[in-house]
């Protein structure tokens, strides 16, 4: 080996196990946006279910509803802004947030083209929102360490 050549900087085990764990994330995340409605309420029923449970108590439900449909938007797209910063330690900020935005307008679109999924404005909102509070997860965790 030449002693003179640049060795190129290693990548390290979490930077490789943050983009393995990209690819599922993004394949689950998949199924999630893009199955028919139906599907899709049998797997994240949960909403549905934590309204029921929030109307036993007198809280409307179409309201709670509501409200916990964008935090679970927002909870389903925080993984993504923690894992595009560990995945690219020298990623900007605004390119988290925007990669988020663009993945999220992204689905909206196609979920227009599915007969039973409703595209919003609101999703993009809380997909956007969750991806921010991913990246502020990581870059605490990050300057926490030192």
């Amino acid at each position: 080996m030449d002693p003179d050549a640049i060795e190129p900087p290693r990548t390290s085990r979490r930077v490789v196990g943050a983009r393995i764990v990209l690819v599922p994330y993004l394949v689950l995340l998949g199924f999630v946006v893009f199955l028919p409605a139906r599907e899709a309420g049998r797997v994240t029923g949960i909403v549905g279910w934590l309204a029921e449970a929030l109307a036993t108590v007198g809280i409307p439900r179409e309201p709670a509803a509501v409200v916990l449909e964008f935090l679970a938007n927002v909870v389903l797209f925080t993984p993504f802004g923690v894992l595009l910063v560990l995945a690219f330690p020298g990623v900007r900020w605004w390119a988290v947030v925007l990669a988020g935005s663009l993945l999220s307008v992204g689905i909206e679109l196609v979920q227009l083209a599915i007969p039973s999924r409703v595209s919003s404005v609101s999703d993009v909102v809380a997909n956007t929102a969750g991806t921010t509070l991913g990246l502020l997860l990581a870059w605490s965790r990050r300057r926490g360490r030192g």
